[in-house]
């Protein structure tokens, strides 16, 4: 009788095997995660915010997974370049994409990629979020927010603002300026933020809406003159700063942020591997001080409110585009 039972049990067995390969593998091979090096993507060149956070937590996720985390800078397009390499990677964990407000909303929108966000990624996590700051050279004449409007009221088109590229937050916050301000001005775009502040400091464009760690450095070396930020409150990283609201522009805020994408088919488990990992990560107090120093807050964001994140910035970002007839250059 024992023997009739063990017989029932392994062909049970065997039986689910062949009905289930894929579930037995995959539960398997989420276990074993990751047992080689990971990549992670980021759309921009090293140097910027993108490539600084990437670089804390690559060395956070190696930490916890034992194995190492290479960061693979990919910049081009406003971080489309990036995107779409991304998105043809294997399905297997073994690739993920930092990717920011510009690439992972704004391009989609303005422009034809050849990545679609719906379809090719899976989001898991926003990270962070965080204010930008409008910078001028240290010997540019506009002392204000309202030096520099009234000087482009006067003269359409005489000033040119730099960018990290069309579609980026810089971008699309200058755009909103103008809006607001009801003037217009030269759009000079960029392969990525540190290039863009090179050039102004060079005096070769007269201002730019800057991510606020790479600004805060050359505020701090007296090479650029910070004039507002995009925040609703005051920034101890660039103190006595104020905000676009106090500085004549009532109700501006345009924040940056930045999530966490796998591409599309990667197992449920891995998914779920990443996004513990990532609570572990962002709520350890050594990356919020870390992230705080470079402006932005650092959070842990459940795929489901990522999700729901996602839909109202798409919505509040359409309407701007749509209305104002915003265009990749």
């Amino acid at each position: 009788m024992i023997k009739i039972y063990r017989f029932h049990l392994i062909k049970c067995i065997f039986i689910l095997f062949a009905i289930f390969p894929t579930t037995f593998s995959s539960i398997a091979f989420a276990q074993n995660f990751p047992s080689k090096p990971v990549r992670l993507i980021v759309t921009y060149p090293p140097g910027g915010s993108s490539d600084l956070m990437a670089r804390l937590m690559a060395k956070k996720l190696n930490e916890i997974w034992g194995q190492p985390v290479i960061v693979d800078n990919r910049p081009g397009a406003a971080g489309s370049i990036g995107m779409d390499f991304a998105a043809r990677q294997p399905a297997d964990g073994y690739f993920f994409v930092l990717a920011n407000f510009g690439p992972a909303l704004v391009n989609p929108l303005m422009s034809k990629v050849s990545y679609n966000m719906e379809k090719d990624f899976i989001p898991i996590s926003l990270i962070a979020s965080g204010p930008n700051v409008l910078v001028v050279p240290a010997n540019s004449p506009y002392k204000s927010l309202q030096d520099l409007l009234t000087a482009a009221k006067a003269k359409p088109n005489s000033l040119n603002f730099g960018t990290s590229g069309a579609g980026s937050m810089s971008h699309i916050a200058t755009e909103m300026i103008m809006r607001e301000a009801n003037v217009q001005m030269v759009h000079v775009p960029y392969k990525g933020g540190g290039l863009a502040l090179i050039d102004l400091m060079a005096g070769q464009i007269d201002f730019i809406v800057s991510d606020a760690l790479p600004a805060a450095e050359h505020i701090k070396s007296g090479k650029l003159r910070p004039l507002a930020i995009t925040s609703g409150s005051r920034t101890s990283l660039v103190p006595g700063v104020p905000t676009f609201s106090e500085a004549g522009l009532p109700g501006f805020i345009a924040l940056s942020w930045w999530g966490i994408y796998l591409p599309t088919g990667t197992p449920k488990d891995i998914q779920d591997k990443y996004y513990s990992s990532l609570v572990t990560i962002m709520n350890t107090p050594e990356i919020k001080e870390r992230f705080a120093g470079m402006g932005v807050q650092a959070q842990a964001m459940s795929p489901e409110e990522f999700k729901v994140f996602l839909a109202s910035e798409n919505n509040r970002y359409t309407k701007l585009i749509t209305e104002n007839h915003i265009k990749s250059d």
